[in-house]
């Protein structure tokens, strides 16, 4: 586990690590990025790079923490990547599921496969399952995920590259929208977020604003930091409500 800068989020969890571009959202991916970084630091862990790496030995981790978190799983990866195999990720689901005391926030862009895994499988009250969309491309994603019963269902509009147009939100509990960063980040557009808040408001589920990214809500490019997290002259970071219910 690794503490991170990811703001709805507390730690990282990462038995797996890389992963293969799945969308438009991947093309300057971050975590791609660091790991190259990370093996030229000469990490074990990332000896492989970004190829596609099981870590057995992280399986059990977090049954060693006791204070309460919510834990981004897979933030080096996509659990349900199509070379996972199924009873891998059963391995993920039974750390998780002997640790209540954690929230497991699990974020894909492979929707199709989580709705596949899910089919016969309970999923844990303590998961949070979400899908990533950054573009109108990207929207059958919330089919798969609306028919899931879990105790928070999210959307990541991150790195958002386009006007999403109409969503809809029903059975969503959390939509985060987030600009792009990096040298090579693509613009976002204000009208874009309003759309997205709006329309979360208006469906009853709670709005979280990441940041402006690279660039401003002014057009003008430079470090994120300065650009900020401000939406409408201020910071709106709602979280969640939770359920508690289960599915076969």
């Amino acid at each position: 586990m690794r503490t991170t800068k990811i703001e709805w989020t507390d730690k990282t969890w990462n038995p797996i690590t890389g992963c293969t571009k799945k969308s438009a959202g991947c093309a300057h991916c971050y975590a791609e990025v660091m790991a190259r970084r990370l093996k030229a630091m000469r990490l074990d862990k990332y000896c492989n790079g970004f190829e596609l790496t099981l870590h057995e030995e992280d399986l059990k981790e977090p049954l060693q923490w006791g204070k309460a978190h919510n834990i981004f799983v897979c933030s080096m990866s996509d659990i349900f990547h199509e070379d996972v195999p199924f009873d891998f990720i059963d391995k993920i689901m039974a750390t998780i599921t002997k640790t209540p005391q954690h929230r497991y926030q699990i974020l894909t862009k492979r929707a199709e496969r989580m709705a596949d895994y899910f089919n016969t499988r309970l999923i844990p009250d303590n998961a949070w399952l979400g899908v990533t969309v950054e573009c109108q491309s990207t929207k059958y994603r919330i089919d798969y995920l609306s028919h899931l019963t879990a105790s928070v269902k999210f959307l990541s509009c991150e790195p958002l590259i386009e006007d999403l147009g109409e969503i809809n939100l029903s059975g969503i509990d959390w939509v985060i929208v987030g600009g792009e960063s990096g040298p090579k980040a693509r613009p976002m557009k204000p009208e874009w977020v309003v759309n997205i808040k709006q329309q979360v408001e208006q469906q009853g589920a709670a709005f979280f604003f990441k940041q402006w990214g690279t660039w401003g809500s002014d057009g003008i490019k430079r470090n994120k930091h300065a650009n900020g997290k401000l939406l409408l002259g201020r910071i709106i970071q709602q979280m969640p409500k939770e359920t508690h219910s289960s599915v076969a």
